[in-house]
């Protein structure tokens, strides 16, 4: 798991200037591939002994033989340090991902399936209005095709069945990229594929090599629409977009958190709420990331005090020049 959020740090370090390029949904503002590398960076160095978690690869405790409880750290990790829609909805996925793997020590082709399953209807159900032809479309067909090869393996625990599944996991995550071009109308006029889509394309190929101790697929990415070195970057002949990137962490009780979804529903566009952790906080309340893209900050930013203390509030313009979006080092949030 560890040099799974390793080499996938790696290579999406390498890609995000071609996703960034191809970048256009939901809104042009050409930073997937930097928001989904600083992302899984966070989830990468939380599992290598980072100074901010608690989980300490020097340490052989329990923790690291516990493929959930490494996991979880990850996901916990990324959730909270998480950019944009894509990296806000990796980490669901990661958090997820790591709860049918709680107290094991090893995966298998079952646990992939179950896994990755999970992952994908988590990521679902944070957004308020999911569609298809994005990175959720990837999730959910890895997860269908791994539970696919599972089925009819009658339970074989080896790592042989292992690698068909997370073979058909990618072939599966790989049908549905190329699929997302035609079911977005912005991706079928621009002559692309989803630019997160592509970025959990290549999140899965890096599971797979780290599991099976193989080489990426160099090829995995050939012909795909936009993706050529030599392609234009797409989103940069598309309208700026108004508006900013509001994203915090908040203690609310269920039924707080429900109305803040609702209310941001009203007044924004792209709402992500996921719960960070599992257990409840000692007045009841739950910890809840939260992401949406709104006109104007001051409403939203009003409307979630209201409700709660948040922490690690920030907002990125949407419409900050190209140039500073493409380097992942760069920031384009401030906090408040």
């Amino acid at each position: 798991m560890k040099r799974w959020l390793g080499k996938a740090e790696t290579a999406l370090g390498n890609h995000s200037d071609r996703l960034n390029a191809i970048n256009i949904f939901p809104v042009a503002d050409g930073d997937t591939g930097t928001n989904l590398y600083l992302t899984v960076r966070a989830a990468a160095q939380a599992v290598h002994g980072d100074a901010n978690t608690n989980v300490d690869s020097r340490q052989p405790d329990a923790a690291q033989t516990d493929v959930g409880a490494v996991l979880a750290a990850a996901g916990q990790a990324a959730l909270e340090q998480a950019r944009g829609n894509s990296g806000t909805l990796f980490s669901v996925f990661l958090c997820a991902a790591a709860e049918p793997l709680a107290g094991h020590t090893r995966l298998t082709s079952t646990l992939l399936a179950a896994a990755l399953n999970r992952a994908q209807i988590r990521a679902w159900s944070a957004l308020s209005d999911p569609v298809p032809g994005t990175m959720l479309s990837v999730m959910e067909a890895a997860a269908r095709a791994a539970a696919a090869v599972d089925a009819g393996q009658n339970g074989d625990d080896s790592n042989h069945a292992l690698g068909l599944s997370l073979d058909a996991a990618v072939e599966g995550a790989l049908a549905a990229v190329i699929r997302t071009e035609g079911q977005l109308d912005a991706l079928q006029a621009a002559h692309v594929v989803d630019a997160g889509g592509v970025g959990m394309l290549l999140i899965l190929d890096c599971l797979r090599s780290a599991v099976l101790g193989e080489e990426l697929q160099s090829e995995l990415l050939d012909g795909l629409h936009g993706y050529d070195v030599q392609d234009p970057h797409i989103h940069t002949s598309m309208p700026d977009d108004d508006g900013v990137e509001v994203m915090c962490t908040i203690s609310l009780s269920p039924l707080n958190a429900a109305t803040l979804r609702q209310r941001l529903d009203e007044i924004g566009e792209s709402v992500i709420m996921s719960q960070v952790g599992s257990a409840a906080e000692a007045d009841g309340n739950y910890r809840w990331r939260v992401h949406v893209h709104v006109p104007d900050a001051e409403p939203a930013v009003r409307l979630i005090r209201s409700l709660g203390e948040p922490t690690q509030i920030t907002v990125s313009e949407l419409a900050l020049p190209r140039e500073s979006k493409a380097d992942p080092v760069n920031s384009s949030g401030h906090e408040l």
